[in-house]
């Protein structure tokens, strides 16, 4: 039946939708995560209250530009972000490398969320196990629960999130017990200085791969105004609420180490909600990472694919990310993403809202409860679009990365729709 596997390949008939407040509770339960936190405490660290929040206003926006632009698309056409990019520029092919850039994303997180497991294994036993063998510890144990089907780790998310969330207000609350304007508000950044347009880019690349998915979840929203609100209440809480918080107490606690901040105010508390919230995490992150490999490498070259393997194999290269210190260019890996994934989404909403190229069969199609009955195999012109975008992103050293390059592909993309059109019309007369 369609539904054991969740509508991958079709539309979320109407009789399948949820309610908003249910919706919304997972949006927003993924977006105050302690990658959130993470980077809420990299901001506070390197640059001062009012530069952070700034940071804060200018990435979210872009995030907000591409999650309710894309959830909008996908609650209208109850579609997935993977089969709504075969209709929106990208092709067959095309939609299949998102699918691998997005799982090599998960990837980094997996890198990174694994380093901070290891940082708690090593904090516990006092030192003695050491960093690298710690990250080897843990990420050999995860990726062989993944790989072999023990996913039974779902019961870290019912104790990690609530607990997650009561450890954060609790150490709030403790840092503004007694506060100073100096601790709180510092006139200079603590660590190295970040630059406005690198910190927006970093809170952009801290959630992109996620508004990149909005429709994902949207698919499941009864409206176009549902899907708003989703994605409206989601930002102020995951954004705003959480990353104020954890700038706030890393300028009381001057560290942007979230295993420092956790276990200096609630202790051992502290340090097992680190290991429960990243255990939850990397699950996903891997178990993701592997799906979409899979599914990616057997539509490119028809073959079948070992999902045991190939997780054990990126579980491998994933932890090597950690001992090779992916953690310590954090920053870094956010920019990069920021830089990466606007250029996709900028192609998509150009394409579906602009170009309008798929809509007619895409209208067409919905009305029957179907899919379009075809479409292209790869799209070239957006593939080439989202590189030209990227390297604006990359190279480009003045404004806000994350925003040129989407602005820079969605422009390229857009005008070279708009030649095709006419060329096409040439043709005709």
């Amino acid at each position: 039946m369609e539904s054991s596997d969740d509508y991958s390949s079709s539309r979320v008939p109407m009789s399948a939708r949820g309610s908003l407040f249910a919706i919304s509770l997972i949006r927003i339960g993924a977006m105050t995560s302690l990658g959130q936190f993470m980077v809420g405490a990299t901001l506070g660290h390197s640059m001062t209250f009012g530069q952070a929040l700034l940071a804060t206003f200018i990435g979210s926006l872009l995030l907000e530009i591409v999650s309710l632009g894309l959830g909008i698309a996908g609650a209208r056409e109850g579609l997935s972000t993977s089969l709504l990019a075969r209709w929106c520029g990208f092709g067959r092919v095309g939609s299949i490398l998102v699918g691998v850039v997005i799982a090599l994303s998960l990837l980094g997180w997996f890198g990174v969320q694994n380093a901070m497991f290891a940082k708690s294994l090593n904090y516990a036993s006092g030192g003695v196990l050491g960093f690298g063998l710690a990250s080897c510890i843990a990420g050999a144990t995860l990726s062989g629960l993944v790989a072999f089907g023990f996913r039974a780790l779902g019961w870290t998310a019912k104790i990690a999130v609530p607990l997650f969330f009561v450890v954060v207000l609790w150490s709030f609350y403790s840092i503004l017990a007694h506060p100073t304007a100096a601790e709180l508000f510092p006139t200079t950044p603590l660590g190295t200085a970040l630059t406005l347009g690198a910190g927006a880019s970093a809170v952009a690349g801290g959630y992109i791969a996620g508004a990149l998915v909005t429709p994902d979840l949207t698919r499941y929203c009864r409206s176009v105004s549902d899907a708003v609100w989703v994605t409206l209440a989601s930002l102020v809480v995951g954004e705003f609420i959480v990353n104020t918080i954890a700038i706030l107490i890393a300028h009381a606690l001057q560290t942007d180490d979230v295993v420092t901040i956790l276990t200096q105010t609630s202790g051992w508390v502290g340090l097992l909600t680190v290991i429960l919230a990243t255990i939850k995490i990397n699950d996903f992150n891997l178990y993701s990472s592997s799906l979409a490999m899979v599914t990616s490498l057997e539509g490119l070259f028809d073959k079948r694919i070992s999902r045991v393997m190939l997780t054990l194999v990126l579980g491998a290269i994933g932890t090597l990310l950690s001992v090779l210190g992916i953690l310590d260019r954090f920053i870094d890996f956010l920019i990069v993403l920021g830089v990466i994934f606007p250029p996709i989404a900028g192609v998509m909403l150009v394409d579906y809202f602009v170009l309008k190229t798929h809509r007619q069969a895409l209208d067409e199609s919905r009305a029957l409860g179907m899919l379009p009955a075809a479409t292209v195999n790869i799209g070239w012109p957006a593939l080439c679009c989202c590189a030209f975008g990227a390297a604006v992103g990359l190279l480009l050293n003045h404004g806000i990365a994350s925003l040129n390059s989407l602005v820079a592909a969605a422009s390229a993309y857009w005008l070279m729709g708009l030649a095709r059109q006419r060329f096409m019309t040439m043709e005709r007369a």
